[in-house]
Order: C-alpha cells, then structure tokens, then sequence
C-alpha cells in the first residue's frame, strides 16, 4: 500500500532522497524552489529564512534571513522579480531582496495570524490566506511608462527609454537609461512625458517617486538610426510638463511653479492661482493645474486663468487629441471631456477601471477598461470596440489601427474596428455620402444601431439596411414612410400587415394606398366607403355590381343608398319580401312604373298616410371634385389643425451645439438721450430719496407667449395651407431651413426640425411668428366667376417656371438689426418692459431667418449673443426693481452689482450700468462696492458720455475711501476680475468653481444643474441643457 500511494502522489515508485540541508533548529512548515536558478528557500518555526544552492552533487546554506517574530508559515520567491515573500504567524508579510538578502518591506495586519501565500504565474499578484480569509494584492504598479507623439513613441523597456517609429516598425532604438530602483519591488517612476512642441528633437521627462520626487530631462535627436546614451538632465519636483518648445514647468515642494529651458536652468517662477496638487500640459504656453477635485487651465503669458472645470473623483492622466482641440481627464472609474478651453463637452463612468485612452485622429476617444475596449464621441455617444483576455495600454489610434503596449511592456499593433463609432461621428456631423458608405460596407446592423438611428431622428437611414421585412416594415409604418411600407407588406403578404398599413394610409390620406389594401384584404364595404366620399361614382357602380354577383343582400343596399339609386333600391325590398317599405320608397320618390304592381300586392293598403308631409329624399351629396385621369396624383393633400402642430408631444428627442456676437462693440445706439427711466435712479448719491419713474412702468406682465389661435383661424390657414404645392416643393427641393418650411405651410416639419436643432420646448411664442411668416409669402389672385382664387406665393428668387426659387422672407438680418436697435433706444429710455419685449421677439425670429452668405450668417450667429446679453440684463434690473428696498437692501445693491457683469454691446449701456451700481451701493453705504464702481468709470473710456460720468465717479470714489466699509454683506467681490463673473440666469447668482453649468443650445444662457430639463428663461424657446444639432442660417 506505501509503495502504491508514493506511486500515486510522485508519478512513480523510483522517488529517493537527493539532498538532506539541515540548518533549521525547530521544524519546516515550507519550502520552494527558484523558478529558474539552482535556489531553495524554506521557512521553519525558529522564526528563521534560510537560501540554499544546490548542483549536482550537493546543497549547502547560502545566507539566513532574519525579522519575524513568530514561525515563519510560508515562503517563496516571486515568480518575475529578484524577491522573497514570506508570512508568519506574527501578522506580517515581509518582502525581501534576494541579491542582497535584506529586508524591503513588510506589510500588517492587527488581528489576523499569516498561514499561506503564492503567486500569479503570468500576472503581479500576490496572494495570501490568513485567519479570517484571504488578501490579493500587488506589489508594484504594471503600467507600462510610455507616450506617443504622431508617429514616435517612447517606451521604457528594462529601465531603457527607447524611442519606436510606429509607421516602420514595433521596436525602436535606445535613447537613454532611466535611473536604477531605490530596491526591486518597485520601479520608482511614475510618469513619461514627450515633448509636441518641438519637431526638431526629442524631449523626454522621466517622473520619479523616489528621493521625494526627481526628474530626468533627456534631449536627443528627432529621429534614431541606431541605439545611444543621452544624459540626462536632473532635478526635483512634485510634478513635470512641458508647456512650449523649449521650456517645462516644474511644481516645486514649496507649491510654486518654475519654468526652466532644456538646459535645465529656471527662467522665471511664479504663484499659482490656486493651492496645486500637480500639474499637466494645457497646450502651448499653457498648463493644467490640479487643486483637489477641479482642474484649472492657466494661460502663462497672460497670466490668468482661462476656465476650470470640476472633474468628479481628481485627474490620474490627462490625454490631449493630435490637434489640440479636445482634452480628456482620466480617474480610476470616470473620463471627462473638454475643450481646448475647458468647455464641458460629455463625463462618464465606467463601473471596472479605466486603464488607458487615446484621442484619435478623427476626434473620438477610444480607451480600455480592464475587460474592454470602448470609444466615446465628443458629443457623448459611446460604445463597445471589443473585448479582451488581459489588459492593455493604448498609445495611438491611427487610420483604424490600434498601437498597444501589454504588462510585459512589448509593444503590439492591431486592426481596430471604428465601424460604428465613424458612422456615428458621420451622422452627428451630417456627412450623410460617409453615413451611406459606413452602411454599404460596414456591415452594420441589429437592433441597437436601429434604436440609435429612431433615437437621433434619422429612421429613413436604418431603412437602407435593414433587411428583415417585418422590421422594415414596422419602422416605416412608425415613422409614416408609406412606400417603404408598401412594398414591405407585399413581401410579407399578412392580413394584419395590410390592416395596419391601411389604417395609416387612410391617416395620411393616401386614396391609392388605402384603395389597394381594401382590394388585397376584400373589405368591400370599406372600399364602398372610400368610393362615396372620394366622389368615385364610377367604382362605387361596379361594387353594386361586385355585391349583385356575390349575392350580399346588404352589401347591395348599401351600395344603392350611397349612389342615390333608388330603382335598385325598391328592387332589393321587393325581392327580399318588404313590399310596404318597396311601395313606400316608390312612392316617396314617384316612381310610378314600379307602384301598379306594388300596391296590386298590398290589396288595397293605403301607404300614403305613411309618409310625412315634410319628407325629405335621401339622396347622397354630389361629389363637387371627382377622381381625374388615373396619372393625376388622387391623395389628398396633408392637412393639420394648427392646434395639433403646436403641441408639444409631436416632437421626438434628437441631437447638436451653440452660438456666439455682433455689431462693434463701441457702437453707441442713435437715440443716446437718457430717458426718465434711468435719470430717476441715477441722481447724485448725495440727494435724497429715490422714487422710480414712470418710464419704468410695471414690469410684471413680460409673458410673451402668444394665445391659443381659435378655430375659426384654423379653418381658413388650412385651405391655403394645401395651395400651390408644385412652386413649394422646388423651393424645398433647393433649401430646406425652417423659414422655408414655413412659407411653405410645412409648420409641423419646421417644429420638428427646431426640437433637433434648438431643443425647442415651448411653441407657443412661434406660432403668431409662424402665421406671420407664412402670409408674408402669400398673395392672391381672383380667377373665374364661382371659382377659388389662386394663391401663389411670393418669390424672391426665380420665377414661376424656374426649377431653383426662394420663397420671399418677412425676417431678414436687417430687419433683426433694426429691432435690436430700436430695443436699445427703449433701454436708453428706460423702458425695460417694452425694451425686453422687443428683444425676445428679435430672439425668437431669427431662428426663422436665412443668410444669403456666409458673412450674413456670421452677422445673424452673432445677433444671438447681443439679444442673448440684452435679454438678462434688462431681465436683472426689472428683477431688481420689484425687491423690497426696505427689507431687500442687500439682494438690490448684489442686483445692481451683477448688472456690471453682462457683457453689453454697447458702452453707453454699460456705462449707465456702472453709474446705477455704484449710486445703488453709496445709497446702501456699502462703500468698498461704490469705490470699486467708481475706479472703473473712471478708468474707462467713455467718450461724450464721460463728461457727465467721470466727474460724479470721482467724488463718489473720494467719499468712499473716507468710510471705506460694507454695511451689508453682499455674494460679489469688489476687488475680483469682471471677467471671470459667470451669472446663472435662472437664479440670477454666480456660479461656484465646482457647480456644473448647462446651456441652453439655442441662446447659450447658462444656467446651475437645477435648471436642467426646464425652458430657458432667456429665449422662452428651447430646453435647458438639451443636446441638439445646432442652429442651421444658411445652408451647408
């Protein structure tokens, strides 16, 4: 039984002993052997570690490691590194150096004794099993330290930087050697950093941990023929970046931040902005600047910071695209994406770890999880690429081929599918010859691509691809593509197919359509129907026949009372047995061929008591237009109540972006006269009492929105809603904007296309706008006696029979200029509520205007930042006005201070704003803020205006630094930069440095996460924070 059981357990009954090591003074509790040298470790209860060596013919006992306290439970060498790892019932886990035989480190726990550890064959981990369970751990971190600049990358491969050409090859040529460990369980470096900046030679910034925190700076030449030795260049830091061609930032231990040349040597030192944790590349003559949970952008020229932005869970690595324009903040679960100047494009979490991510040269992050490669659009779109069996590290995504470097730190390429995400970036961009190349070769398909496509608003594309019947046939049918459904239907041949696309052909007045599905389906009485109200006598005829022939009794009556046949009719009585109501037919309507033989029949009955003497015939109407020639189009026009297209739920949820400004800045309005409306807020603050104007009237009733059109409006809007469609189908054949869809009559589309490109919300301002729009291009012109008049619209361009014409527009920049205008005069004036009124309405237009040219556009584009500006002003100051002034002091002079923060068109107004602050705050005696005022007006340039500003800042200025106190706490710093002021015009308070701001993707008013989802205050129109496509004046 011995020898069957040593069999069992060795593979073989032959096992002997080879080598005896005795050296141990109390019991073995493990030993292991060296996974490729001639070494033994063993660990005993003598608390002791002793390596043995061993050859051929013996082994003996090399060294004794000593440090636990308590029996050593387990050991074993590491199967990649130069270690020993040993636990011991003393609580600890202890690393030690097998070269040197010391002591590294040594791991705790409080409570839990150490009884077995191994490790991972192929990865870095470690594991141990203790009291109460089991630890997993590593070492050391395995990122691979490299970084890629077009097409060169530098790797770090066994402590040498080698610099690899990705377009020649995957293995380089060494340019230097990093510094050597502090010892071998870790690396010590941290960070690689190469130099864009410079084409002419490779800069290269080795980050390390050790020694509190070093750098190496390396200068090669641009390209490597074979391997070579630079030295570097060495210094001490908390963090490293390159911020030009030839400088790098350095953040010191002292939190200052020095510019140094490629030779090492500081150039010049200044003061952060904020308290800085590290620092990053922000483009040339730029860093990133990370305090806490927010990044700060700092321009190093100016001096100043650009914009922060608030990044949930802090910044590990920053990615900025080829390009410069996208910038993406990695933590340990969440990427966030911006601009080039910290705009907030698109965050996401990822619930494993984001390992690695790059920008390719599209503009689309692609980046690996621990189990995935993914991408995400700018815009927020994202997805799965693939899977993978282990991580791995992304250097560059060029012409769909992926560069990687794997844990072994090898470096890999491989062909990435960007099918999807290229298609989805064509879409969004609306290159629609991409999208249909992406579809005709990239095999794509399924229900999710077909959800996506129904989601942006584009189910006509998934029409191009999808092959399944019952789904083309269901997606067109949702989405009123009656053709497609058609020919659908056909190849399915079902029952409930046709009932469905005919109740939406009916829906849509489709005659033929609806026509041919009651024949397929032999729903004759429906088809008798469809004939009596299309006036189609002719086939309504030929159904009396069909139901004599199929000997429907009903059926036949039917067919006889809706074409007026009353012979047939008594026919029908007579023979089925109703001879009263046969004679009493026949004699109501005097046929007296048939009423001989009738009333034989009734022996002597008289049914003329029967009838009343205020009978009327049943006769059906006659038909006043009937069916022309079979090559006529027989469907009816489409036709909406106007009610029905302004409500909200016709819209769908679909994509897009914002705008920017307008006319010279110093541009004063003609009428410069200031009005009461200003005058009686704006007195020497040394007077009394101030009592607001009457200019300033009441400021309650700003609701713009325009009242529900009655019916009667209705009716008559849809007759001519239904004229001259030949002329409007060529004008949207060459154009197809919003203010051509309106002209043409199309209000339903021209909704549909401003919820994708506005986020529209509310409709109810558009509608008077609309009507407006529309019977701008119409005209008419009397024709024939007892005929309709002909209505043909209005051109611009072209005539009547020209294929390309544009309709004629009531809303032209011009016009838009001049109410702008005209709403600067009332705001000069004081009139705010008339002023505001006027500026939402020229807001609303324009999205119903059109560009002749691209200079046109820039000129419309930038008319949304001045009503945009103009509208939350004069919104704050009637705000203000209806404060308490009693109760409310603090809130009013905050008002008035915030009034200074817009940034205005025009100087006039701007400077009246900072006479109404700064008089405001002097009344209040809040002295600091009416000095502040003052020293701006009197530092500004003013021009004529100045005259009358200048001298009153000046005294106020000198009776503030008298007192120089605040007697009412207000959210505003007097001594803060202007510019950096961001207002939330829903709450009218400025934003924090961690609040998230969302826009509204019409007027791009900014506004606090709460607002979100709500209708955007400023425009009245759009929904705050939607994402849209954008607003389209002229046309790509």
């Amino acid at each position: 039984p011995s020898t069957q059981g040593a069999s069992d357990l060795l593979g073989t009954s032959d096992a002997v002993v080879k080598y005896v090591l005795e050296g141990h003074e109390r019991g073995v509790n493990w030993a292991a052997f060296h996974p490729t040298l001639p070494l033994i470790v063993s660990g005993a209860d003598d608390r002791l570690i002793k390596l043995w060596r061993m050859n051929d013919s013996k082994a003996w006992e090399v060294d004794t490691l000593r440090g636990h306290f308590n029996n050593v439970s387990s050991v074993m060498f590491h199967p990649k590194k130069e270690l020993i790892l040993s636990n011991s019932e003393d609580r600890t886990i202890r690393v030690w150096d097998t070269t040197k035989r010391t002591g590294i480190h040594t791991f705790r726990r409080e409570n839990d004794r150490f009884w077995i550890i191994t490790a991972h064959r192929t990865s870095n981990l470690i594991a141990v099993g203790h009291d109460a369970g089991m630890v997993v751990f590593k070492l050391d971190c395995e990122r691979p330290l490299a970084a890629c600049n077009g097409s060169s990358l530098c790797v770090v491969q066994e402590r040498d930087a080698q610099l690899v050409d990705l377009d020649k090859g995957l293995t380089g040529h060494k340019l230097a050697a990093c510094r050597q460990a502090s010892n071998a369980m870790i690396s010590g470096m941290k960070t690689l950093q190469y130099n864009p900046y410079n084409s002419t030679e490779t800069n290269i910034l080795i980050y390390y941990t050790q020694d509190s925190g070093s750098y190496d700076l390396f200068v090669g030449p641009s390209h490597l023929t074979g391997d070579t030795h630079v030295s570097p260049k060495q210094g001490s830091a908390q963090a490293v970046c390159f911020t030009t061609r030839n400088r790098f930032a350095v953040l010191q231990e002292s939190g200052s931040i020095g510019i140094y040349t490629l030779e090492n040597e500081l150039s010049k030192k200044f003061e952060p902005p904020v308290t800085t944790e590290s620092i990053f590349p922000g483009g040339n003559n730029r860093i990133l600047l990370k305090s806490e949970e927010k990044m700060v952008l700092y321009d190093l020229n100016a001096r100043k910071v650009i914009d922060d932005l608030a990044v949930p869970g802090g910044v590990r690595y920053t990615v900025w695209s080829p390009n410069g324009q996208y910038v993406a903040f990695m933590s340990k679960h969440n990427v966030s994406m911006a601009g080039k100047n910290l705009e907030y494009y698109h965050s996401f979490h990822e619930n494993i770890r984001v390992k690695s991510g790059v920008w390719d040269e599209n503009g689309v992050f692609v980046y690996s999880t621990l189990s995935h490669v993914k991408y995400c659009l700018p815009h927020g779109d994202s997805g799965i690429i693939h899977s993978l069996s282990s991580p791995i590290y992304i250097v560059r995504v060029y012409k769909q081929n992926m560069y990687f470097i794997d844990r072994e730190h090898v470096v890999h390429k491989q062909k990435l599918n960007c099918t999807e995400y290229l298609f989805k970036l064509s879409l969004h961009k609306r290159q629609f010859n991409d999208v249909k190349m992406w579809i005709t070769n990239g095999r794509l398909c399924g229900n999710a691509m077909i959800g996506y496509l129904k989601q942006k608003g584009f189910p006509e594309v998934a029409l191009h691809f999808v092959e399944d019947q019952q789904t083309r046939f269901n997606l067109a049918l949702e989405y009123g593509h009656i053709e497609e459904a058609r020919g659908a239907a056909g190849e399915l041949d079902d029952t409930a197919c046709w009932n469905r696309l005919g109740l939406e052909a009916l829906r849509q007045g489709n005659q033929q359509i609806v026509e041919m599905v009651y024949q397929r389906t032999k729903n004759f009485d429906s088809l008798s129907f469809l004939y009596l109200i299309t006036g189609n006598t002719t086939k309504l005829k030929k159904m009396l026949k069909i139901a004599e022939m199929r000997n429907d009794v009903m059926s036949r009556f039917n067919n006889a009372l809706m074409l007026g046949a009353v012979e047939e009719r008594v026919k029908i009585l007579a023979e089925m047995g109703q001879v009263p109501l046969a004679a009493l037919t026949a004699k109501s309507h005097g046929l007296t061929e048939f009423l001989d033989k009738l009333e034989e029949q009734l022996q002597g009955s008289d049914i003329s008591a029967a009838i009343p003497p205020n009978a009327r015939l049943l006769m059906p109407p006659v038909p006043l237009v009937r069916p022309a020639d079979k090559g006529d189009d027989a469907n009816w026009p489409l036709l909406k109540s106007v009610k029905q297209i302004f409500e909200k739920t016709t819209f769908e949820n679909v994509s897009a972006s914002q705008e920017t400004p307008f006319v010279d800045a110093s541009e004063v309005p003609e009428d410069t006269e200031i009005g009461g409306g200003w005058g009686d807020d704006l007195n020497s603050p040394t007077g009394g009492p101030v009592a607001v104007g009457a200019d300033w009237g009441d400021m309650d009733d700003l609701d713009l929105g325009g009242e529900v059109v009655e019916e009667a409006v209705v009716e008559e809007k849809g007759a001519s809603l239904t004229m001259g469609d030949t002329l409007q189908t060529k004008w949207l054949r060459k154009r197809r904007l919003v203010c051509d869809l309106v002209a043409a009559g199309e209000f339903e589309e021209a909704l549909s296309l401003l919820k994708k490109r506005i986020g529209l919300m509310n409709p109810d301002p558009l509608e008077p706008l609309f009507k407006e729009a529309y019977w701008a291009t119409c005209s008419a012109l009397p024709s024939l006696p007892q005929a309709p008049s002909l209505n043909l619209p209005v051109l611009s361009e072209g005539h009547f029979k020209s294929r390309e014409l544009s309709p004629m527009l009531l809303f032209t920049s011009k016009t838009i200029v001049a109410k702008v205008r005209e709403a600067q005069r009332l705001l000069t004036q004081g009139k705010f509520g008339e002023g505001l009124s006027l500026l939402q309405y020229a807001l609303q237009v324009i999205p119903l205007s059109a560009a002749k040219d691209s200079a046109e556009e820039k000129v419309l584009v930038e008319m949304i930042e001045v009503c945009r500006e103009y509208v939350n002003f004069t919104r704050l100051e009637v705000a203000r006005k209806r404060l308490n002034p009693q109760t409310e002091v603090a809130r009013n002079v905050e008002m008035a201070a915030y009034l200074t923060c817009c940034k205005v068109q025009s100087k006039f107004h701007h400077g009246l704003a900072l006479k109404l602050a700064m008089t405001t705050s002097f009344r209040m005696q809040n002295f600091v803020t009416a000095a502040s005022f003052a020293r701006r007006l009197i530092q500004g340039s003013w021009g004529d205006q100045g005259a009358t500003l200048v001298p009153q800042a000046r005294q106020v200025l000198a009776q503030s630094e008298k007192n120089a106190t605040d007697a009412h706490p207000i959210n505003f710093d007097p001594r803060g930069n202007v510019e950096d002021v961001k207002l939330c015009v829903g709450s009218f308070t400025p934003f924090a440095a961690t609040d998230a701001v969302v826009n509204c993707p019409y007027c791009s008013s900014p506004y606090k996460q709460q607002f979100k989802g709500k209708l955007c205050q400023a425009c009245g129109l759009s929904e705050i924070g939607a994402n849209t496509l954008g607003i389209q004046l002229f046309p790509l």
